[in-house]
Formats: structure tokens, sequence, C-alpha cells
């Protein structure tokens, strides 16, 4: 079944159920001015809010459209009332369309399922590239410097989600998070082995030095 991220920052839409449609599973998932808390699965999809704590939804837009993982997302613009001004600024900051707040599960994913026929057949970035480090999306594959690093799937998208976010330390929650299996207390404990299996991985190509731990706090990828 394919996964579709639904990314919003509104904190309680964030929590909203998942909704399977055919053979794809919608989920909706947090975005914070830092970038996206979790995978972007399939063609990611974005409600912006036009206030928010942080920094304006106009910045938040500019700095998905920078972000290589969000820069190919439809990114929708909720605005707090129907401004012809408003709408113009959230069009040139890079939305591709916008609508009046507040929008429920239901009014998210009308809009999204409006148009998910005609972009499901568009394609996601299929390598991602850190130096040496190559990952490719769609295989499931990473390799450093050439050489093939096994990996099982869920190590495979830890491995992602930790490249996508170098250099930061990421807990164990998070990285549950990250792989949607938030809701099983079990998967915290899971995490050690998903590192473990990693960290062999890595030590096999000579790239054990990209993975670091920081005790009490959670992991690092060291990437330049």
């Amino acid at each position: 079944m394919d996964r579709i991220s639904i990314f919003t920052t509104n904190s309680e839409a964030a929590r909203f159920a998942d909704f399977e449609h055919g053979s794809a599973v919608f989920r909706f998932a947090a975005l914070t001015p830092d970038g996206p808390l979790s995978l972007a699965n399939g063609n990611a999809w974005v409600f912006v809010d036009w206030v928010m704590d942080r920094l304006s939804g106009l910045e938040m837009i500019r700095r998905l459209r920078a972000d290589p993982r969000m820069s190919e997302a439809h990114i929708t613009m909720v605005l707090e009332e129907d401004d012809p001004e408003d709408r113009r600024r959230a069009l040139k900051a890079g939305a591709d369309d916008y609508a009046v707040g507040p929008l429920g599960r239901q009014g998210m994913l009308d809009r999204v399922l409006a148009l998910f026929a005609q972009r499901h057949c568009v394609n996601q970035p299929q390598m991602l590239e850190f130096g040496d480090l190559q990952i490719n999306v769609a295989g499931e594959q990473a390799r450093w410097d050439g050489d093939l690093i096994d990996l099982r799937p869920n190590e495979f998208r830890v491995l992602r989600f930790m490249a996508e976010n170098p250099n930061r330390v990421l807990s164990r929650q998070e990285l549950v998070d990250a792989l949607g299996k938030d809701g099983d207390p079990d998967y915290l404990r899971t995490v050690d082995v998903w590192i473990k299996r990693l960290r062999q991985g890595l030590r096999d190509v000579g790239a054990e030095q990209l993975l670091r731990t920081v005790h009490g706090k959670g992991y690092v990828l060291d990437l330049i």
C-alpha cells in the first residue's frame, strides 16, 4: 500500500487519523519551522498556516521551496480570511493554492484527493546524495562510496531520515515518529535494534564514523 504524507503546521491537525483510499493510505504529520518531523512519503502535501508561532507562513513556504525534501510538494496556504492581497502574497511566496481556514480533516482530504490522481504519476526525486552517501529512494538502497550498504527496510528508512536531518541529535521517539510507528511503546526498544543493524551495515562499507550515539539523548548522523 502506498503511503502519502500530509504535513501541516497545525499541531491539532497533525494528529488527525489516517485515511485509506484505494491502494493508498494518507497519513497526517507535523511540520515545524525546522522542517518535517517524519519522512515525506509519496508526493507530499503541505498545509501552512498564515500565522505561526516562530515565523510567518510566508517565510515557512520560502523555506519549504528551498528544502530538497519539500521542493516538489503541493503547498496550500491556509489563510485566516479571504483577502486578495494575502492570496497574492501566498502564491508569490511559492504556494500552489490557498484556502480559508480553519480546515478540518475532511476539508484537507477533499483538497488532496481532488488533485491526487493527476499528481500521483509525478516522479519523486529518486536519488539523494550527501557526499559519498547515496540513497536510492525508490529502490530502497543506500551506497557509501559506491558500495552497497546491507540494510533491511526499517534500517533504510532510519538512515534516510537521519541523512535528511544530519548533524542533529535524534531521540528514539523522533525516529519512531519519523517511521510512522508511533502508538506502539515496543517500538522505542526496537529503535536500538534498528541502530545496531544500521551501524553494522555502515561498518561493513567503512562508514562506521557516520553514526554517533549521544548517551541519554539519541543518535546523530555526522555528515559534512
